[in-house]
């Protein structure tokens, strides 16, 4: 082998180690980018069903307070 295929070898090596790395890097963040968009997806839902539950008791309360004016107005 000559020095120039020895050196190009210890540069694929060195590249291949470096890729490793970055791949391990790109997958942690990767993994924590997951975890925090399935946190907000739960916290996203949860919203959603207190917003629901919010129209539903203020459509109730509209209709308690429809029904005591109609009341009062017949008085």
């Amino acid at each position: 082998m000559t020095y120039k295929g020895m050196f190009d070898e210890i540069d694929l090596s060195y590249k291949f180690r470096k890729l490793k790395k970055r791949i391990k890097e790109l997958n942690n963040s990767l993994s924590i980018a997951l975890e925090v968009n399935d946190k907000y997806q739960r916290e996203n839902e949860k919203l959603k069903e207190d917003l629901a539950r919010a129209k539903e008791d203020h459509q109730y309360d509209n209709l308690v307070h429809q029904k005591e004016l109609e009341s009062l107005r017949k008085k």
